[in-house]
């Protein structure tokens, strides 16, 4: 299976536990392609899809079109996860490469991966976790 990061998957992503997404529904691949096409690794990386619009960098927007989504659609950062590749159903198109940025920077922010203000970036007041209102269902 090849899977760029960006592509657009159906994700079978029950059984789940407390607040997890459930169901089938829509995700974005955001694991490395080497890593998806690679049968020594059996899982990757998803950021699940929702109808119901977030507010702030961890919950980006989505237009619907090229990238197969019926709906304009939020993606639900905080809900990421690694699936079996066998979770897949089906593989939609691809999220705009503007959209995969918003998804980046929102996984850079949730994970603690960005440049902090003392390693000398330019912006001395980067986003931070707090700046991003929860997200209500």
């Amino acid at each position: 299976m090849t899977l760029d990061r960006g592509t657009v998957v159906l994700v079978e992503l029950d059984p789940t536990v407390g607040h997890e997404q459930r169901g089938v529904r829509p995700c974005v691949a955001v694991s490395d392609p080497a890593v998806n096409t690679d049968q020594r690794f059996p899982l990757i990386a998803v950021v699940p899809l929702t109808g119901n619009a977030g507010v702030g960098a961890l919950y980006p927007l989505l237009a619907a079109g090229p990238s197969g989504l019926t709906k304009d659609s939020c993606a639900l950062i905080d809900h990421l996860r690694s699936i079996d590749k066998r979770r897949v159903r089906r593989v939609f198109g691809r999220v705009s490469s503007s959209e995969l940025t918003e998804i980046d920077q929102g996984l850079e922010l949730f994970l603690g991966l960005g440049s902090s203000p003392s390693s000398g970036t330019a912006d001395s007041n980067p986003p931070s976790i707090r700046d991003s209102p929860s997200l209500t269902d």
